[in-house]
């Protein structure tokens, strides 16, 4: 993103080359893509933004343009997506559906269409590892993670890349899953499966905590969590779910992707809601961190919260890296919808 330099809060959030450098590698290398570290601070000190607008865009002024060139070219990204909840019962389907749309922002013509899915899925646990890098303790070896579908593999992945894991606690109302996610990553890594009523004992081991589940009622609970814990709080995004327990936020560091977003529907939402916090008591956003506007960890026994609800940026970021590099490989295949090419015979000449 180019531009210059007004709205820090707006800058700061403008991480994308960090979550980029995560996602790339979870897709094409299973590591992390060492990206300069000046590329994204110059990055949040490049740009004036008008607003952003969290987990449903973002918007620039009209002098400004938005976009990030890795091949000089600007963008525009759509994402349609929603969660169905029942569709692994019902249809055997993941519960996340949806497509993104990357167009030329020079021209409007569509570029690519992709699958949400896996970008959801991919950027959620990419901003979990930015989010580790800066605020989990650098030694931290054993993590426990509570919702072990799609999400929970991706979020495991994606602190192997930043954190010396060498054990994992595996935790999830549907034990089958929990043994699943085991297998997966045995022998790799050590990851032991853990009954409902396990997960307190767990905790209490752990160096990290990591929740991504559908709660409508917290299950983290406040004494369960030890001292240098650092915990990324993935699934509430919306006001109804809630996984962490509201005492968690008071006295203890709270980070947020985008803080007016995660005040109205993530884990944060409920403390402020019982009184037991408010937005100024939020140590920071992680762009702030990322920027270096703000220290991440500073002590070895802080509890570290990230409460993350996930905005547009990172699926506009997600699927240009993902776009380009598929045409890197040679992967694209053009196809034209235009009522010519629906002609009989005409559609050999309409790919290329």
């Amino acid at each position: 993103v180019t531009g210059s330099y007004k709205r820090p809060r707006e800058v700061n959030w403008l991480i994308g080359l960090g979550l980029l450098a995560i996602t790339m590698g979870l897709i094409f290398t299973g590591t992390v893509m060492k990206w300069d570290q000046e590329g994204y601070e110059a990055l949040g000190h490049n740009v004036e933004a008008g607003k952003l607008l969290g987990a449903l865009g973002f918007w620039f002024s009209n002098d400004f343009e938005a976009s990030l060139p890795l091949l000089g070219r600007l963008y525009v990204a759509a994402k349609i997506n929603a969660n169905f909840p029942g569709n692994r019962k019902r249809w055997g389907l993941p519960s996340i559906q949806g497509l993104i749309v990357l167009s030329d922002a020079d021209n409007g013509s569509p570029l690519a269409i992709m699958d949400s899915i896996e970008i959801t899925i991919l950027r959620t646990g990419a901003a979990t590892a930015v989010a580790a890098a800066s605020l989990a303790r650098p030694r931290s070896t054993v993590v426990t993670v509570c919702g072990c579908g799609n999400q929970g593999r991706i979020q495991l992945r994606a602190l192997l890349t930043v954190l010396p894991l060498r054990q994992a606690f595996a935790w999830d109302t549907d034990y089958r899953q929990a043994e699943a996610l085991a297998a997966e990553f045995s022998p790799s890594l050590r990851v032991d499966p853990i009954s409902v009523g396990g997960l307190q004992a767990a905790l209490r081991k752990s160096d990290v905590c990591v929740t991504c589940t559908p709660a409508k009622a917290f299950f983290v609970r406040r004494d369960d969590i030890r001292p240098g814990t650092f915990i990324a709080a993935v699934g509430a995004d919306s006001e109804t779910k809630q996984e962490l327990d509201p005492l968690l936020f008071k006295g203890n560091k709270v980070v947020a992707d985008i803080l007016d977003q995660c005040a109205a529907i993530g884990d944060l939402h409920h403390a402020i809601a019982g009184g037991i916090v408010s937005t100024a008591d939020v140590y920071a956003e992680l762009g702030e961190i990322v920027a270096g506007e703000k220290q991440g960890r500073a002590k070895d026994d802080e509890i570290i919260i990230f409460d993350s609800t996930g905005m547009a940026l990172q699926d506009a970021a997600a699927a240009i890296v993902v776009y380009e590099n598929a045409l890197r490989a040679g992967f694209d295949r053009r196809l034209d919808f235009s009522m010519q090419a629906a002609a009989p015979g005409a559609g050999e000449a309409a790919q290329s």
